[in-house]
Order: structure tokens, then C-alpha cells, then sequence
């Protein structure tokens, strides 16, 4: 939800700020005044693509700022500052930590849809149709759609090791008098893993074995030997302990030293047996530096380390394989795809039926939305075509699409070949209002929603707007008084001299006599006294409807 919008020296707008409701907020001007400027800010905040141009004429940049409140985010929601320079290069700001475009779009994007009369992206793209549908459905579409990309993912990883298997197997002779050559030289040593780091381990003990034996059977000399530094130690601690009778000092240092004599006589003995255990033997010395050899001589051939030598073993041993098993691994491999693509199958199966059930059902909701917006016997149909085996991808094996019927007895078309505008607008209105909590967008901008629409089907667009505003935010750019009678908040959008005689941009919130005023002007292009009456009692007539 946005919470609050600050642009400025966006096109014509050289400062202005909006605070939309939570619910419906309009905004509303002569034509010309600038509110497309407004719309191009909210673009920017939510990551859409900039465009230098937007930059208000003489300025070096324009900046828009505001502060959304996004799921999972705390009590001061996520601030979004974002600049583009006249010559096009940007900066985006979120929380006041340099993002990206594509972050900012991922984050703030797609909780905010912008639903202008040429810009409708979502709805006229088939991909997002599928999406749409699904998110209808809900969870029995998503746990069938999880199932199946499971089951596309393990069809795809056979079909890849297939391939692979068949590669093998044609292997060109020089090719396998290669690999089985690698083979033999690297079974010849029969390398293990991990074993080279024992033996780097290992091997400087058994070279140093002498050396290491006396050092250890000196220092146990040492330490507890005749005259040694127990020996020692044990006549210090028996003198201060006599003293001790006479200044009790004394005794705190006898015990200080009783406990290091303690740990030198385990020293000591740690030593001894570590004597014992080292052994100088020639014969095991050679065999470890022999080995350590071999090792060395498979990682400076194949490596660079040991685990490219394992693995060039085992490829070496598949290309053997491959082409001395008479095929038995590409039949085996061939059975695991037929086995998984049966699986596959199943889960698509499950996914459309899932879809083709709720369909209809998705149409029908939405075609009594559209003749609530009185338009006539328009409906909207949900087609699910099955894709051949080769298109299917991550969205499902069939192709989901809108199809718009203009009237009854007449051919349902593609929605996005709709030339109308203004049915499209409609269209999107009432697919917004059938999907309510399921669709994940809680913002959303109409631009022109009520072109071509007057008289009835001005009203019952208001009420549309209204009851979708109880769920949503919901910002509608106007040219309907019945639409503006029923926002919460109302924005009036004026175009002005400023400094100079620079045309510029106004957004001012309006309400009471001012709100009255327009309103009248939006009725009848005055604001004498019968069109402010009427204003009034439109506005009183909504109020009392709440």
C-alpha cells in the first residue's frame, strides 16, 4: 500500500505530494493538467522503466520519494527514494541503501498494479493468464502445479542423462583408446579420496622417526630422570611445605607447585609411550614415498587435484562402459524416461484438470462483473489448450488464455486483440473485483477506466470501484463525477504559471465547498448554483450509503 508520494520536477509537476486513502482515492483535473505526470511518478516508485524525458524542462533531475508499507515490513514500512538525471542515468534508493531497478521492482512492483487504458500488461499478456487462474483457484492449483513441475524437473534430468549415455556410447575409437588409457593409468595406482592428505600427514613422522625418538626419550630424561626436574620439583614442594609451619604463605606455593609436578610426571609418561609408538622403519618410509609419488604424478596429469583425477576416472570408466555393454545403459537410461514421462503425464493430467474445472467458473464470475459494469451480453471465456510435449514448461502443459465474446452468438476473441480501450479497462475491473484476496497486488492505479462510460454504467463503475476499495487501494485518475463522489479521498489536479510563466502541475487535496465545486464542474463544465446542488446531493446521497 502506498502511504505517501513526493515528486519533484516530474514533466510538469515541479513539487507536489499525495497521501492516498486506504481505500479509493480519486484524482481528477481538466484535461492537460498534468495527471499523467502523477502517473509516471508512481511508475518510477514501483520500478518501472525511466525515461529521461520526464525530466521537468531546464531541471537537471527529477527525484520522486515515498514510503510504502509492503508485507512483513514494521511500523515504518519501506522508503523509496528514486533519481534520474536529464541525462538518463538513475539512482534508487530502498531504506536508504543504493538497490537496483530490478530490486526495486521486485520488491515494490508487485504489490502495485497499474491498470492505465493502453498499459494493460497483465492482463492482455497470455503468460500472466495462467497466473491469474491459478491464484482463482487457489491451493488445489498450486499443489497440482508443484506436483508437476517435480515431475517436469525429473523427466528433463532422464532426458539429459539419455542424451548423455547416447553421447558415450558414440565414442569415436580414438576417443575410447583414450578413456580406456586414462582408465588403466589411473587404476593402475587405484587412488582412494582422501587419501593423498593421509599421507601428506603421515610421511613427515616416518622421515623424522629417529629424530623424533630422541627427542621425546631426552626430554622424558629430563623431566624424570636421576636429577631431573621432578626430582627437583619434589624437594621444592617438601621444603616450603616444612616452612610452611612457620608462615602459611608458603603453603599456597607448595601446592601451586605439587599441581605442575602433577602434570609434568603425565608429560612424562605421554612421552614415553609416545617413544615407544614411533618406529624408524626404511622398508615403510620407501613404500609411503613411493605412493605419495604416484599420487602426485595422477594430480600433476589430471588434476589439479585429487578430486579432478576421481572424476576423470569415473568419465573415462562411463565411456568404457558405454561402449562395451552392448547398449544395456541406454536401454536403461531410455526405460527411466519412459517412466518418468508416464509420471509426468499424470501430474499434467491432474494440473489441467485441476484448471478446466475452474474455468468456467473463473468466466462466469467474471462476465456477471462485466454486465454489472452494464456491458451487455460481453462475457469472458477461459480457454485450457494442451500444448504438444515439446512446449510444455514451468507454467503447465496447456496454454491458458482470455478469450472476450463482444455479444451473444458471437466469436470469442483473444482479450488481447480487443481494440476498445475502454472494454478492456472494464474487463480488468472486473477480473480485479473476482480475484479479490487472491490477487496479490494491494494497490492498484486505474488510468481512464471510465472512457466511453456514462449514464448507468457510471454508476455501477463507481460501485465497482467502491466495493473493490474495501480490499484494495485503490487510485483512479477520473473524468466521472459519479466515480469522485465515492472516494474516501479526492485530489484535484490543476495546471498553473509558476515561476516565470512556467506552466507547472498542482496536486491539492480537496474537500467541503471546494470538493463541491468540483464536482459541479465535472457535471456539467460549471459550477454555477444548480450544479453545485446537484454536486451536493450526489455527495450526501454517498455518504449516507456507507
Amino acid at each position: 500500500m502506498i502511504d505517501e508520494l513526493h515528486a519533484r520536477d516530474v514533466a510538469l509537476i515541479r513539487d507536489a505530494a499525495i497521501e492516498p486513502a486506504p481505500g479509493l482515492t480519486v484524482l481528477t483535473g481538466e484535461t492537460g493538467a498534468g495527471k499523467t505526470a502523477l502517473l509516471s511518478s508512481i511508475k518510477l516508485l514501483v520500478g518501472e522503466r525511466a525515461d529521461a524525458g520526464m525530466v521537468r524542462e531546464g531541471m537537471p533531475a527529477l527525484e520522486v520519494e515515498g514510503r510504502l508499507f509492503l508485507p512483513g515490513d514494521d511500523e515504518d514500512g519501506t522508503v523509496v527514494r528514486r533519481r534520474v538525471s536529464a541525462d538518463g542515468r538513475g539512482r534508487v534508493e530502498l531504506n536508504g541503501h543504493m538497490a537496483s531497478v530490478r530490486e526495486l521492482s521486485e520488491r515494490v512492483g508487485a504489490t502495485v498494479d497499474l491498470c492505465g487504458q493502453h498499459e494493460h500488461q497483465r492482463l492482455l499478456s497470455v503468460q500472466a493468464h495462467v497466473e491469474l487462474l491459478d491464484s482463482w483457484i487457489g491451493a488445489p492449483a498450486i499443489d497440482a502445479l508443484e506436483a508437476y513441475r517435480a515431475a517436469l524437473v525429473d523427466a528433463d534430468e532422464a532426458a539429459a542423462e539419455l542424451e548423455r549415455v547416447r553421447e558415450l556410447g558414440r565414442a569415436t575409437g580414438e576417443r575410447l583408446d583414450e578413456a580406456a588409457f586414462v582408465l588403466r593409468r589411473i587404476d593402475e595406482v587405484d587412488p582412494r579420496e582422501g587419501e593423498l592428505e593421509e599421507l601428506e600427514a603421515q610421511l613427515p613422522r616416518a622421515e623424522h622417526g629417529e629424530a623424533l625418538m630422541a627427542a621425546a626419550a631426552g626430554a622424558r630424561e629430563l623431566l624424570s630422570g636421576d636429577d631431573g626436574a621432578c626430582d627437583a620439583l619434589g624437594e621444592a614442594v617438601r621444603a616450603l611445605e616444612d616452612a610452611a609451619r612457620y608462615d602459611g604463605r608458603l603453603s599456597g606455593w607448595a601446592q601451586t607447585l605439587e599441581s605442575s609436578l602433577i602434570d609434568i610426571e603425565d608429560v612424562s609418561a605421554e612421552l614415553r609411550d609416545y617413544a615407544d609408538e614411533v618406529d624408524f622403519d626404511p622398508e615403510e618410509l620407501d613404500r609411503l614415498q613411493t605412493r605419495l609419488a604416484a599420487l602426485e604424478g595422477l594430480r600433476r596429469t589430471y588434476g589439479p587435484s585429487m578430486a579432478d583425477v576421481l572424476r576423470r576416472r569415473d568419465e573415462a570408466r562411463k565411456v568404457v562402459a558405454a561402449a562395451s555393454d552392448g547398449g544395456e545403459l541406454e536401454r536403461r537410461a531410455a526405460e527411466e524416461v519412459r517412466r518418468r514421462e508416464e509420471a509426468l503425464v499424470v501430474a499434467a493430467d491432474a494440473l489441467d484438470a485441476v484448471r478446466r474445472a475452474g474455468a468456467p467458473r473463473l468466466a462466469k464470475a467474471v462476465s456477471e462483473q462485466m454486465a454489472f459494469l452494464e456491458m451487455g451480453s460481453a462475457e469472458l471465456e477461459v480457454s485450457v489448450d494442451r500444448l504438444s510435449r515439446a512446449e510444455w514448461g514451468s507454467r503447465g502443459p496447456s496454454r491458458v488464455e482470455f478469450l472476450y465474446r463482444p455479444g451473444a452468438g458471437l466469436t470469442a476473441r483473444p482479450l488481447r486483440k480487443i481494440a476498445s480501450g475502454g472494454e478492456v479497462s472494464r474487463v480488468m475491473l472486473a477480473v480485479k473485483v473476482v480475484l479479490g484476496e487472491a490477487d496479490a497486488c494491494e494497490t492498484l492505479v486505474f488510468d481512464e477506466v471510465d472512457a466511453g462510460v456514462g449514464g448507468a454504467t457510471a454508476v455501477a463503475l463507481a460501485d465497482v470501484l467502491a466495493r473493490l476499495a474495501t480490499t484494495r487501494q485503490v487510485i483512479v485518475v477520473t473524468h466521472l463525477a459519479q466515480v469522485a463522489v465515492v472516494a474516501e479521498r479526492h485530489y484535484l489536479v490543476e495546471k498553473r504559471a509558476g515561476e516565470g510563466g512556467v506552466p507547472e502541475t498542482t496536486l491539492t487535496e480537496i474537500a467541503g465547498e471546494d470538493r463541491v465545486a468540483e464536482i459541479a464542474r465535472m457535471l456539467s463544465g460549471d459550477t454555477g448554483e444548480a450544479s453545485r446542488d446537484l454536486a451536493r446531493e450526489m455527495l450526501r446521497t454517498r455518504a449516507s450509503r456507507r
